[in-house]
Parts: C-alpha cells; structure tokens; sequence
C-alpha cells in the first residue's frame, strides 16, 4: 500500500530519483539529500506508514534490523567513529515527510556538528512523578 502522494513512496517506486545504498523486498536505504554528516542515510519500508505509530509491531522490529545492516556499513565502509539513530514523529517532532524513516549519520570526532540539546528541568520531584505517573496510566490501557 503506497501513497502517490509521498515523495517516499514515490522514490520507492522509482518516479522520483534517488541514490540508493541498500535495498531488499521490504526497506530501501537512500543518501539524504540534505546531509548533517556526509554519508547520512534514510532508512524507509517500502510499504508506506506515516508515523512509526501507525506501522505494525513487527514490522517495524524487521526495520530496526535493516537500520543495523545500514549502521555498520556506515561503520565499517566510513570508519565511522560513532552513528546517531533518529527517528521523527510529527511535524512538530521535525518529521517533514510523513512516511516512517530513520536517519542513520556517522559520526566523527572531528565532523563539526554539534546538536542543540537544551535540556529542562522539572520543578520539582512531584513534577516528574506526576508526568511518570500519566505516562505509566496511558500504558496501562
């Protein structure tokens, strides 16, 4: 099931071009277009999903094993020293395409990027009990 709309199920189908590292039945690994890292790669299924909530469990563990295939080629063929794994949910998440995909960017010590990781910090000990405590009741459902 694919969506002529999405620009990666359109990619998958071969209507739009991209670079492709790696491929089987189920997952296609593509160069970003728009690199953090040089050797920065898009890890989709083929089967088109919007968010990583709405793809089914065990698809998504198979995903995950083609995200390591693609890791330690980016280890092994980059001498990578490291990868970052992300994975976007929304477009307030930064998700800009709504097709489940991960993002798999080597990593040096000397690559020059840094992220912007603001940490917060919770008011108090309550404060985070209170969050954990909405969290644990939405697991229970």
């Amino acid at each position: 099931m694919n969506n002529t709309e999405c620009l990666f199920c359109r990619i998958v189908s071969g209507d739009v071009p991209a670079t492709r590292v790696y491929e089987d039945e189920r997952h296609l690994a593509i160069m970003d277009i728009g690199p953090i890292v040089k050797g920065h790669v898009l890890v989709i299924p083929k089967e088109h999903h919007p968010d990583i909530l709405a793809m089914p469990g065990e698809q998504l563990k198979d995903l995950i094993g083609c995200i390591q295939t693609v890791c330690r080629a980016l280890r092994e063929g980059l001498h990578a020293e490291g990868i970052n794994v992300i994975q976007n949910n929304g477009r307030a998440a930064g998700q800009l395409v709504p097709h489940v995909h991960f993002h798999a960017i080597p990593r040096f010590a000397a690559d020059g990027h840094r992220w912007n990781w603001d940490a917060k910090k919770y008011s108090s000990p309550a404060e985070m009990e209170e969050y954990a405590e909405r969290i644990r009741r939405a697991l229970c459902r």
